[in-house]
C-alpha cells in the first residue's frame, strides 16, 4: 500500500492536490492508497485553482499526466495503471514532459494552470507541504552568515511589502529591518496570516500549499535583525489551518536554518480589524478591544511588548525567498519587482489564486475562472477595494494606486446584476460597523459617508460633500482602514455616475435595489 510516509521525489508518484481539511481530497487520498501497491501516493497542497481540485498528478520519469476533479472511483484506475508502468493519459486535462526529479509544478502550456506564473507558486500542488526534503535548499541557513548582504541585496532591488497585514504595504521593506537592527531590545518576527476576509486566500493558500518557503524566509528575516522568536498569527477559526502550520514547523525545527529560533502559532481573532499590522500585535498581547497604534513609532521601534518588530504577511516572505533563491526574475528597474497574487472571486463558479507578473494586465485573470453572467465591473483590491469598469490595469502597486485601486491581493469580477450604488453603501455599512473607534476621520466619517449613501436614494446625490468627506477620511486616519475604506464610493462615483444620478431620480438601472428602496 502507498503511504503518506514515502517522498515525494519517489517516481512513479501519484499526488493528489486540495485545500486543508477537505473531505473530497482525503477520499480520493484514501482510494488511491488503497489502490497502492508500489508506489508513491502522496498528498499534496492546493495549486489555488478551485475549479481543478481534487486534482491528482501522476508522475513517471520526466512526464506527469495531470488529471481535475477526480473523484474515489476515477483515481482508481489512474493507480492501477502507474502501477502497470504506464502513464495514464486518457482523460487527461493536460500530459507534460519535464525534467526527472522536478520540484516544481509541471505547468502546462493551457488551461487555467498556466495563466500568469508559477513562481512563488511553484512548489504549490506539488510537494509535501509537511516535509522539507534532504535535496531542499533553505536560504535561511546562509541568513545568519552576512545579514547586512542580505539586507543590501534585497534594498537594491527594492522588494515592496504585500497586503494589508503587512507594516511596509507597497513600501520597500528593508526600512523596517534597518530600524530593527539599530533598536535597542529583543527583537521579533510575525507572519501576519490573520486574514479572515475568504475573498482573499493569497496567505491561506501559501501556508497550505507551502508553509516551507513562508517560514524560511520568516526564518532568513529574524536572521538579518537578530530576532530569535517567530510568531505565525492565524484565524482562530481556521483550526485545521493552524495544525498544518504546527505540523510544517516541526519538521522545519529539525533543519539547520531553524537553529536557535523558536517558531509558535497563535489564534488571531475572527475580526476583519484583527490582521491590520498594529491590532494584530494588540490581539497578540492579550488584548480584548482592539485598536490600531499611532505611527510613528513603526513596530520595528515599539513593537510586540515593546520589542522591535517585523510585521509581514506570508506573501511577503515568500517574495524574499524567492529573491534570495532566484535573483534573475528581479528587475530592480521596475516599479513592483516580482510577482503578486491575487484571488479572483465575486461572480464567478469557483474562485482561484493566481500569480501574476507586476508588468502584466490584470485582465487575464478572467482566463481562469467560469464567470456567471455578464460582466460589468470589477473591485480591485479587497472589502476597501476600488470599482472598475475595466481590468486594463498593470498588477504593479504604484499602476493600481495611480488607478485608485486597491492592492490587497483581490478582484472581485461582478455581473450586470450589480449595482455600483447599493456596492459602494454596503462596504460603506462594513466600514461604519468594523472600525475599531479609535481615530475620529473614521469613525465619524463611515458613519457620514453611509448616511449620505442612504441619502442618494432619496433623492439627493451630494458629490462635492462625499468627495470631500472621502478625502478627509483617507488623508487622515490612522490605519489603512480608514484610509481605504472610502475608496469603494469614489471610484464607484468615478466610474459609474449616472447611476447615481439614476437612484436619486428613484430608480436603479440594474434592478438591484427595489427591495432597498422600499
Amino acid at each position: 500500500m502507498g503511504t503518506a510516509e514515502e517522498t515525494v521525489s519517489d517516481s512513479p508518484v501519484l499526488r493528489v492536490s486540495g485545500g486543508v481539511g477537505g473531505e473530497r481530497l482525503a477520499r480520493v487520498l484514501d482510494s488511491a492508497r488503497d489502490e497502492a501497491d508500489t508506489i508513491s501516493v502522496v498528498g499534496v497542497g492546493p495549486t489555488g485553482i478551485d475549479a481543478l481540485e481534487p486534482l491528482v498528478s501522476v508522475t513517471k520519469e520526466g512526464t506527469t499526466a495531470i488529471h481535475s476533479n477526480c473523484t474515489p472511483e476515477q483515481v482508481r484506475p489512474l493507480v492501477a495503471e502507474l502501477e502497470s508502468g504506464s502513464i495514464p493519459e486518457s482523460g487527461a486535462d493536460a500530459v507534460v514532459s519535464h525534467e526527472a526529479g522536478q520540484a516544481d509544478f509541471p505547468v502546462p502550456d493551457e488551461g487555467t494552470l498556466s495563466v500568469g506564473r508559477r513562481n512563488v507558486l511553484a512548489r504549490c500542488g506539488w510537494t509535501d507541504p509537511t516535509r522539507v526534503s534532504d535535496e531542499e535548499t533553505l536560504v535561511a541557513e546562509n541568513g545568519r552568515d552576512d545579514p547586512e548582504k542580505i539586507v543590501s541585496a534585497v534594498e537594491r532591488v527594492g522588494l515592496l511589502g504585500r497586503g494589508r497585514g503587512d507594516v511596509r504595504m507597497d513600501e520597500p521593506i528593508t526600512e523596517e529591518w534597518r530600524t530593527a537592527r539599530k533598536t535597542d531590545g529583543d527583537p521579533v518576527v510575525v507572519i501576519n496570516a490573520g486574514e479572515i476576509d475568504g475573498r482573499n486566500r493569497t496567505d491561506r493558500l501559501l501556508l497550505e500549499g507551502d508553509p516551507i518557503s513562508v517560514l524560511d524566509g520568516a526564518t532568513t528575516v529574524a536572521h538579518v535583525v537578530g530576532a530569535e522568536d517567530i510568531v505565525v498569527y492565524c484565524p482562530e477559526s481556521s483550526v485545521g489551518l493552524r495544525q498544518h502550520v504546527r505540523d510544517t514547523i516541526q519538521a522545519f525545527r529539525n533543519t539547520t536554518a531553524a537553529e536557535n529560533v523558536a517558531i509558535q502559532v497563535f489564534a488571531s481573532p475572527s475580526q476583519y480589524i484583527g490582521s491590520e499590522p498594529t491590532m494584530a500585535l494588540e490581539a497578540l498581547e492579550g488584548n480584548d478591544r482592539l485598536e490600531a497604534r499611532l505611527r510613528p513609532p513603526t513596530p520595528a521601534q515599539h513593537g510586540l511588548y515593546g520589542r522591535p518588530t517585523i510585521v509581514h504577511t506570508p506573501r511577503t516572505f515568500t517574495q524574499v525567498r524567492r529573491f534570495l533563491s532566484f535573483p534573475d526574475e528581479f528587475d530592480a528597474d521596475d516599479a513592483d519587482p516580482g510577482t503578486r497574487l491575487v484571488t479572483v472571486t465575486g461572480d464567478v463558479a469557483e474562485p482561484a489564486t493566481l500569480e501574476l507578473p507586476t508588468g502584466g494586465s490584470l485582465a487575464v485573470v478572467r482566463d481562469a475562472v467560469s464567470e456567471d453572467g455578464s460582466f460589468k465591473m470589477a473591485c480591485v483590491g479587497g472589502q476597501f477595494g476600488g470599482l472598475t469598469s475595466t481590468l486594463d490595469h498593470s498588477a504593479n502597486a504604484p499602476a493600481l494606486a495611480g488607478a485608485h485601486l486597491g492592492t490587497d491581493g483581490v478582484v472581485e469580477l461582478l455581473n450586470r446584476s450589480r449595482c455600483a450604488v447599493a456596492t459602494a453603501g454596503r462596504r460603506a455599512k462594513f466600514a461604519e460597523d468594523e472600525n475599531c473607534g479609535r481615530c475620529v476621520p473614521c469613525r465619524e466619517g463611515s458613519k457620514q459617508l453611509t448616511s449620505m449613501l442612504r441619502e442618494v436614494y432619496s433623492g439627493e446625490f451630494a458629490d462635492d460633500a462625499l468627495r470631500e468627506l472621502a478625502r478627509t477620511m483617507r488623508e487622515s486616519s490612522i490605519c489603512y482602514f480608514g484610509r481605504s475604506a472610502s475608496r469603494p464610493v469614489t471610484t464607484a462615483m468615478d466610474e459609474f455616475e449616472p447611476e447615481f444620478h439614476a437612484h436619486a431620480e428613484g430608480r436603479c438601472p440594474s434592478g438591484a435595489c427595489e427591495e432597498i428602496k422600499s
